[in-house]
């Protein structure tokens, strides 16, 4: 079975480049030129050294002994959250970056849910010293405040999105409109595995470094690299990407993506794309969304900023449709729930997001010696504010 692109852009039924004529030269000569560039050796020298002395990687690959004695398992937490900034999203900005630059870019764009994207594009362009605009839901601006005041403290502009239900799709059609009328100086860093062809396959070969590293992990500490699950927490789905992507051929790896439930499947307030999605096209890219009868976009909800996303990328709809990948959805409380005890179990408080896929634990049995690696793809200090007004502490 074939989990990959192909030459056309495309991943199985799903993928390919829709878009509006005026972006058609940009996309063009991105998927012309970035493969070749970042197989230059001095794109590879840069992009290493950030990823090593800036963003403070290999992150650690942790045995959480005492969640592992409370499932029955050996369950390693892969620490993203360890990253500067704070989540995995800036292993997809320090490539992006370095690559808008070798294509004499010098304005980048973003758009943001949680914050997390849009704080690590800020720290690119201020490593850069490139302009930075950043658009982000009005509703999510509220929620998560602190993120935005670091991307302000950057230099980088946040134009909020008024439109929809002001989050993070209603951003990223803000991020395209300016794209469409900037289509010159301008690159835009798309934040996960979504988008046009070829940021779906871009995005998900700079997050890759996420499984690179947990196979040489697993080798030193378990002797073997291949585990028996890997879970991670999908909204667009760039953490998951780059957790399955080196297992994708491991077919003996069962690979589990959680995604958010929110009030319910069936509450109406949900963003559980593999249960509610219909194959369409959403911002450039055919894939599994959530939509009306007559193809209007189903307003998502999740009480975690980053999972409310009404689709999600195209490979994780062609990895859906061959059963390649398990989607399993989390309610609101269920990520709670398991964030708690991730902060009481181990003393590490994870994202909202990355609680989804702890969450998953509680519906699954293991044998003592089975090995389970989660990607904790953020820390929870950004959701601070959330946990206390949820547990009123």
């Amino acid at each position: 079975m074939n989990y990959r692109v192909n030459e056309n852009g495309y991943y199985g039924d799903f993928g390919g480049a829709y878009i509006p004529e005026m972006l058609y030269p940009n996309i063009e000569q991105l998927k012309n030129e970035y493969l070749n560039i970042i197989a230059q050796p001095d794109f590879k020298a840069e992009y290493e050294d950030l990823l090593k002395n800036y963003v403070g990687r290999p992150s650690p690959l942790y045995l959480a002994k005492r969640l592992s004695e409370k499932y029955g398992a050996k369950i390693y937490l892969k620490r993203e959250d360890l990253n500067h900034t704070g989540a995995h999203k800036i292993n997809n900005t320090v490539g992006q970056i370095i690559l808008a630059e070798k294509l004499g870019k010098k304005r980048i764009i973003a758009e943001t849910g949680a914050g997390q994207h849009g704080v690590a594009t800020a720290t690119v362009c201020a490593l850069k010293g490139l302009e930075c605009v950043i658009y982000m839901g009005e509703v999510d601006i509220e929620r998560q405040a602190p993120n935005v005041a670091r991307m302000k403290m950057m230099g980088a502009t946040v134009i909020p999105a008024t439109s929809g239900s002001k989050t993070l799709k209603d951003a990223t059609n803000e991020a395209m409109r300016d794209w469409i009328n900037n289509p010159v100086d301008t690159h835009y860093i798309i934040g996960s595995v979504v988008g046009p062809h070829p940021y779906p396959e871009m995005v998900s070969l700079f997050q890759s470094i996420i499984s690179e590293e947990t196979k040489k992990q697993l080798i030193e500490q378990t002797g073997n690299d291949q585990p028996d699950y890997v879970l991670a927490c999908v909204g667009g789905g760039s953490n998951a990407m780059g957790m399955f992507y080196h297992f994708l051929d491991d077919e003996n790896v069962r690979l589990i993506a959680a995604e958010a439930a929110g009030l319910g499947v069936n509450s109406g307030h949900s963003a559980a794309t593999s249960v509610l999605g219909k194959e369409g096209v959403l911002h450039g890219s055919r894939t599994l969304l959530m939509q009306t009868d007559d193809g209007q976009v189903v307003e998502p909800y999740s009480i975690s900023a980053g999972l409310d996303y009404p689709g999600i990328g195209p490979q994780h709809a062609h990895l859906h449709k061959v059963k390649r990948v398990e989607y399993v959805n989390i309610t609101d409380n269920e990520a709670m729930q398991a964030s708690l005890l991730l902060s009481k179990l181990e003393g590490i408080i994870p994202a909202i997001e990355s609680a989804h896929a702890l969450a998953q634990l509680e519906k699954m049995t293991f044998k003592p010696d089975e090995v389970v690696v989660i990607c904790l793809s953020g820390r929870g200090d950004k959701d601070l504010d959330t946990f206390m007004k949820y547990f009123k502490l």
